[in-house]
């Protein structure tokens, strides 16, 4: 899968945001997901199906709007020789401006940022959003696995999404009545199976999770006390290893089992994720007071300082509320740049060349203005959250914006 820019994640959110506002007067408002794997085809007879269930609607305002936008749907498919790589999303619906009458039939049409799983038909008063929002949640990387002698299970979790990687049985022999000589024998087979077993556990994690580089801990988890056996022994890479955050005792092993280990981990992988953001603005505060520190904030240092390829790390606060605007003077074609609240939006711009009056060319929301910037000159955003007390430093005492500097200025 191709990986979305921060960017287009942005954009992605505010879209939703948008989409979340719409309300339609009646059912109206027709919703569908194309899986990447779904015939545009099987899609297009759905559709006339729907079309053709849609004259049993009893109001004919609704019937006509829900015809009408199944109508722009087929329309828009056949576009489409097959869905794009993560599939396709369809929002179609008549959204009134203000009182009867004023409705008017909107169209988006999108790939989504993650693969999409299940094909769904909605049609409601509002546009189904809930696979999509699940799709905003933490993306980060961990990587799972539960075991004990006979078998093990291997996964990756993104998100909200599991996939499980790698199931493993051992073979490894169970109780025996043997006594004496022989009993000493059979304990011998038995731990030399069990050592295979295990190392054969960590190739498979080794060969799994060493080539993901956004991945953020490793959780292991299993009944009985292998787990600890295998964590302490000599069976998985070191970069692996040190990134193992917490072992969890499991009823199961299995699909079962690395459910189990997610629950068991909630508190856990939410503390990482916290303590992330904590240690990144912490350091910002303490590059800030250093006397050779590698630090700079407030809006025009670190714009100047991202145009000159000197950020490292970009901190932006999630609650900052403000729009980055381009005006042009259509006398002399002067053109500015200023940053403002949403509320102040319309504030009014003079020229600086000849004193006329300046109009808008361009809005942007200020956050997705630092991304873009970043993007261009490789320097890594970090959205941080107003959760914790660091989060709250960053918002009100630096309006939000921070930076970790490559060199110092």
């Amino acid at each position: 899968m191709t990986e979305i820019s921060s960017t287009d994640l942005y954009e992605f959110k505010r879209t939703l945001q948008e989409l979340a506002d719409k309300k339609g007067r009646g059912t109206e408002l027709v919703s569908v997901y194309i899986p990447p794997d779904k015939q545009i085809s099987d899609v297009a007879k759905h559709m006339r199906e729907e079309l053709s269930q849609s004259a049993n609607i009893k109001s004919k305002s609704t019937k006509k709007n829900v015809q009408s936008a199944i109508e722009v749907i087929v329309q828009r498919i056949k576009l489409f020789p097959k869905p794009p790589e993560r599939g396709l999303v369809l929002f179609v619906g008549m959204i009134p401006r203000g009182g009867p009458g004023t409705e008017k039939m909107e169209t988006y049409v999108f790939e989504p940022p993650e693969p999409i799983q299940t094909y769904t038909y909605h049609c409601n008063s509002e546009f189904y959003l809930e696979p999509l929002q699940e799709m905003l949640g933490d993306k980060d990387v961990y990587g799972l696995a539960v075991l004990d002698r006979k078998e093990a299970t291997i996964a990756i979790l993104r998100g909200k999404r599991i996939d499980i990687v790698k199931t493993l049985t051992s073979g490894v022999p169970g109780k025996h009545k043997a006594g004496g000589q022989s009993q000493r024998r059979f304990d011998r087979v038995i731990e030399l199976a069990a050592h295979e077993f295990l190392k054969r556990i960590g190739e498979q994690i080794n060969e799994a999770l060493l080539p993901l580089p956004d991945l953020e801990g490793v959780i292991l988890g299993g009944p009985g006390h292998t787990k600890e056996e295998f964590l302490k022994g000599d069976y998985l890479n070191h970069e692996i290893k040190k990134k193992v955050v917490t072992t969890v005792d499991t009823s199961y092993t299995g699909e079962f089992g690395i459910r189990e280990v997610i629950d068991k981990s909630m508190d856990v992988l939410n503390e990482i994720d916290v303590m992330r953001e904590k240690k990144l603005v912490q350091r910002f505060l303490q590059e800030l007071v250093s006397d050779d520190g590698l630090a700079s904030y407030g809006e025009k240092e670190v714009r100047h300082n991202l145009q000159i390829g000197a950020v490292e790390i970009l901190l932006l606060s999630e609650d900052m509320n403000s729009q980055r605007l381009t005006y042009e003077c259509s006398v002399c074609g002067h053109t500015s740049e200023y940053t403002s609240k949403n509320s102040e939006s319309d504030a009014e711009e003079v020229c600086n060349n000849c004193n006329e009056k300046m109009k808008i060319t361009e809005t942007k929301d200020v956050i997705n203005d630092f991304v873009e910037m970043s993007e261009e000159v490789g320097s890594e955003v970090e959205i941080v959250s107003t959760e914790t007390e660091e989060g709250m430093q960053l918002l009100r005492a630096f309006g939000g914006i921070g930076a970790i500097l490559r060199y110092r200025m």
